[in-house]
């Protein structure tokens, strides 16, 4: 199998460089060219490998059935959305083309982060039908799974309008595109948690058993992690008194109802000093946003956003 870093050797594309030859030409005009997406260079990394490993899976060692086409023949094709979407996803589509065959022209009408409705073309291609063939459906994957989460995180925020909450997504995405998903809720309009367990302490349930209660689990990540943010889980008001107690920078407040959160945010503003930052979570439907958003509290994070997302209809249209 070949290497992520390395470019595949389809049939009749020829490429002169190898990725990391080519991110030590181009990566500061990509930067630049995606700069207003906040795309640095660790998402950059993540969308060439997510682009090489999806062609290594699809395309393998070559496009048989593309080969029935002449090489010569050159074409163009739109893509089509059959329903109002936020689009997410341009330079994973961009990474693709560039991976299968450079000579393959985009002209995009609409940018990562644009409401698009039903029956627009969000752009167009040109180049060898045979390139444009064997990028078809990878091309058609990531725009829908991360047009879907873009989408269904719009739905989200706007339904806290009106409030200073901020939606959240979470760790539930899908094994191997977690920073392609994340950065598709900031596309429609949300904010990301931790990436993984490494860039924040979120101490839960059974952290909190096996540290000896929420003072001791506090405690112990302050000590160990100093340099890192902190976040517990509490299940009561009672545990919300303890964690502010405790000097908890926020708490994470699961399955509360509307009438808990409500008291939750009033004790933590008489007795938080200084007051922490609030997340809700757990059961996090969309009809709930509005109410639980005017509770007060910081922000409301929710799995749906990447895990229960339903793919956009999307279709490649031949000349």
């Amino acid at each position: 199998m070949p290497s992520p870093l390395k470019p595949f050797n389809f049939p009749d594309i020829k490429q002169s460089h190898t990725i990391v030859q080519y991110q030590r030409r181009h990566a500061h005009s990509l930067l630049l060219k995606y700069a207003r997406m906040d795309i640095d260079q660790t998402l950059l990394d993540a969308i060439e490998s997510d682009v090489s490993r999806a062609l290594r899976e699809d395309v393998g060692a070559g496009d048989v059935t593309g080969q029935l086409i002449p090489k010569s023949t050159s074409t163009g094709a739109t893509i089509i959305t059959r329903e109002t979407m936020t689009m997410a996803g341009q330079p994973w589509v961009d990474e693709i083309c560039r991976q299968v065959d450079p000579s393959i022209e985009i002209n995009w009408q609409y940018s990562d982060g644009d409401e698009i409705d039903s029956g627009a073309v969000i752009c167009a291609l040109q180049g060898p039908a045979r390139s444009l063939l064997t990028a078809e459906r990878t091309v058609l994957n990531f725009l829908q799974l991360l047009s879907a989460s873009a989408t269904v995180t719009a739905q989200y925020v706007k339904a806290a309008t009106g409030t200073e909450c901020q939606i959240l997504d979470t760790r539930k995405t899908i094994p191997g595109l977690r920073l392609a998903q994340k950065y598709a809720v900031r596309c429609g309009g949300g904010s990301n948690h931790r990436v993984g367990l490494f860039d924040a302490i979120l101490i839960k349930e059974n952290h909190i058993l096996s540290a000896g209660g929420i003072a001791a689990a506090i405690d112990a990540a302050r000590t160990l992690r100093p340099g890192l943010p902190v976040e517990i889980e509490v299940e009561s008001t009672d545990e919300v008194r303890e964690a502010l107690t405790a000097k908890a920078e926020r708490l994470l407040l699961d399955n509360f109802s509307v009438a808990l959160l409500e008291q939750a945010v009033a004790i933590n503003v008489e007795e938080g000093d200084p007051p922490a930052e609030l997340e809700a979570s757990g059961g996090m439907t969309l009809d709930r946003i509005a109410s639980v958003a005017a509770t007060g509290v910081d922000h409301i994070s929710i799995g749906a956003l990447t895990k229960n997302v339903r793919a956009i209809d999307l279709s490649m249209r031949f000349e």
